[in-house]
């Protein structure tokens, strides 16, 4: 009996350990994968930085594992290649992010690629507007489920305008830039490096800032890779990370890759950096936080259901675990 009972305890504790060890981001994987799939962005200057130097591939290189990429024109595209399983990475806002999990997409943030003001509320040069109240009665171009479509809600509900009195005309960001120029709407809640081009192109004007309305820049994976591939999420963390270190250390050479690869000027890819934070890679408390508060805007809208509990979903959507072991070794 006493035998027995050794058994049982020692069966115990290897159950244990085993679930243990699988919850950790640091477990083994299960088998690798034959391809990692990731997006790049205009809006995501680190995963340029991939892209062009080859980071990921030579990581992987010796895996045998093949590296795809997919170009992402927004948040909004970033996370549909998520949720339809088009790729295993996508880079979006953290608010966007937000709305997507809400809706029950099987993705999580692990890593912080910058911290932007990649949106104001942009008017032409001769324009009346001056003011977000006098947005009243006017058609503003703005894409749904992006971050700039979630500033100008913010927007709208800080300077006490309703929703309803402003006509949001669903357009991709750099469709929303051209219909403001041509006189189609009379505002645009805009993006870099689309914004930065209007500034210098046409003198338009950002009428309205506010770079704490501006949520994070999100790397996202799915789920179900994070689950079998802990250690490729952590490795292409590394990797992210190497981009990073080069933007830090080549800002000029940034401007030129930027420019370069979005097909824009230089003067148009050195307003956008400059406009982006690339400091603080780990995800936590500050960006929970930031959720929640666009979150109550995006419930007060309906956007997000009522009845979500933001914190639970922000604790679900955020899990700083994997970039820990890939930066800190933690």
């Amino acid at each position: 009996m006493k035998k027995l009972s050794s058994i049982l305890a020692l069966s115990i504790l290897g159950l244990v350990l085993l679930v243990t060890t699988g919850c950790s981001s640091s477990a083994k994987s299960e088998g690798k994968p034959e391809k990692i799939r990731l997006d790049y962005a205009y809006y995501s200057p680190t995963s340029l930085v991939l892209k062009k130097f080859g980071f990921l591939e030579d990581e992987f290189k010796d895996d045998g594992i093949k590296i795809e990429w997919t170009l992402s024109q927004g948040s909004n595209k970033a996370l549909e290649f998520l949720n339809s399983n088009s790729v295993d990475f996508g880079s979006a806002a953290g608010a966007a992010t937000l709305i997507s999990k809400a809706k029950g997409a099987p993705i999580k943030n692990v890593y912080i690629a910058n911290k932007p003001e990649w949106t104001a509320l942009v008017t032409t040069a001769d324009s009346k507007v001056k003011s977000v109240k006098d947005l009243k009665g006017k058609k503003v171009a703005a894409t749904l489920g992006t971050d700039p479509y979630i500033f100008l809600l913010r927007a709208l509900d800080k300077e006490g305008v309703s929703v309803d009195d402003v006509e949001i005309v669903n357009l991709q960001h750099s469709d929303g830039a051209t219909s403001l120029t041509n006189g189609s709407v009379d505002a645009w809640a805009g993006l870099d490096p689309h914004m930065a081009r209007l500034e210098i192109e046409s003198g338009a004007e950002l009428f309205y800032r506010n770079p704490d309305f501006n949520t994070y820049g999100f790397l996202n994976v799915r789920e179900d890779f994070a689950e079998k591939h802990p250690e490729y999420v952590e490795r292409v963390i590394k990797a992210y990370e190497k981009a990073r270190q080069w933007v830090l250390d080549n800002p000029e050479e940034a401007v030129k890759l930027l420019a370069e690869e979005a097909s824009i000027p230089e003067d148009v890819a050195r307003i956008q950096l400059e406009r982006n934070d690339f400091s603080e890679p780990l995800p936590g408390d500050v960006q929970k936080e930031a959720l929640v508060e666009a979150g109550k805007i995006l419930q007060e809208s309906d956007v997000i259901d009522s009845g979500a509990d933001l914190e639970e979903l922000t604790s679900k959507l955020i899990d700083p675990s994997f970039a820990k072991e890939a930066i800190e070794g933690k």
